[in-house]
């Protein structure tokens, strides 16, 4: 949630067009763009504020293409992604198959919805079945996991906001359902003239895969590694444990990998897989830091904690964000706090169901 110190990379003039001129929304125009031989980015709007567009990225194969993400399920999207095939004279008929990167609605319902039309098969990270169960349990409440959380970090006053805003209600969610193949860490798809590797990237979501185009030297990198922000931690139906530090190992996993250009979710395609998780690290260990600065003066639930820090680029205090990124502010420090915990750094009691921590004298 919380933007890196510095920009990720942009490439200068993203996916090969003209310079953007310093503009950070450009990459969301409407369009076919060509990213590299054979691969096309496409992005589509998003119906809020916050994040404006997903990118799908469409693969060339031997029988066809193949959809790196689908958006989400909205009319407006399927007719602008219908347009963005036909300009590269291809169509909903020619996708033969789906990878996506997380059960997240942007990524994935679009994928759902088309194949109920054309059968076009859908193939999701085997990691994700626990959120996807419970996506589409009928007992499935919005922010179920996220109000637990915040029960646990003291933020009572946010729940009852959330309430007030029906933001944790119960809802069918009408337009999940289950993929027609759950896809393995390593696993391997041969699309003809060039072969996508799935690399499981637990952290945003306990599921999250990205597609290595080794050859190529592209990375398909849903929001794993994302050129302006940083990706939300764990907010998914079934969080684990302690998902910063999965996020922080499956960082440094792809850091260990040959440098690949970055062809993100959210944002323009950069040119260094690598230079943008230096930043992302860098920028997780300063949360830490401030983090422990935060427990200084005694014992703190993730709540206080979250609202004597800053957000955003704007440096923006806790109840300055709208409800949903205040919760995911909170979320984000109680991640960091129990990663404190973990690393023997601090310590953690439960009252009353509330979690305090405090720092271990050195």
């Amino acid at each position: 949630m919380q933007p890196a110190p510095a920009p990720g990379p942009d490439g200068g003039a993203p996916d090969g067009g003209a310079p953007d001129g310093g503009d950070r929304l450009a990459w969301t125009s409407e369009g076919t763009y060509q990213v590299a031989p054979g691969v096309y980015r496409i992005p589509l709007p998003l119906p809020f504020d916050g994040l404006r567009a997903v990118n799908v990225y469409a693969v060339e194969s031997s029988d066809g293409l193949t959809l790196i993400d689908s958006g989400w399920v909205q009319a407006a999207t399927r007719d602008l992604l219908e347009r963005s095939l036909r300009s590269i004279g291809a169509g909903f008929g020619d996708i033969r198959r789906f990878l996506i990167t997380h059960v997240h609605r942007d990524h994935y319902t679009q994928a759902i919805a088309l194949r109920e039309v054309f059968g076009t098969p859908v193939a999701l990270g085997a990691d994700e079945k626990a959120s996807l169960d419970a996506l589409l349990s009928k007992r499935f409440r919005l922010l179920s996991a996220q109000a637990d959380r915040l029960a646990a970090a003291g933020a009572e006053e946010l729940l009852r906001e959330l309430e007030r805003a029906g933001l944790n209600r119960s809802q069918e969610v009408l337009d999940y359902a289950e993929p027609d193949e759950w896809i393995g860490a390593g696993q391997v798809f041969d699309l003809g003239d060039r072969t996508l590797e799935a690399i499981a990237t637990p952290g945003h979501t306990r599921g999250h895969l990205v597609f290595a185009d080794r050859a190529a030297g592209l990375l398909f990198a849903g929001d794993h590694v994302l050129p302006h922000i940083t990706p939300s931690i764990g907010f998914e139906a079934v969080p684990p444990p302690l998902p910063l530090r999965d996020f922080l190992e499956s960082l440094r996993l792809v850091r260990r990998m040959p440098d690949l250009a970055l062809l993100p979710a959210h944002g323009p395609v950069g040119p260094s897989v690598h230079a943008r998780v230096d930043e992302l690290l860098d920028h997780h260990e300063a949360r830490l830091a401030a983090m422990t600065r935060g427990l200084a003066d005694g014992v703190r639930t993730a709540y206080q904690v979250a609202g004597e820090l800053r957000w955003t680029s704007r440096d923006r205090r806790l109840t300055e964000l709208d409800p949903l990124n205040q919760v995911l502010a909170v979320c984000e420090t109680e991640c960091h706090l129990d990663l404190l915990v973990s690393r023997g750094l601090a310590a953690a009691r439960v009252a009353e169901g509330v979690r305090r921590y405090q720092l271990i004298a050195a």
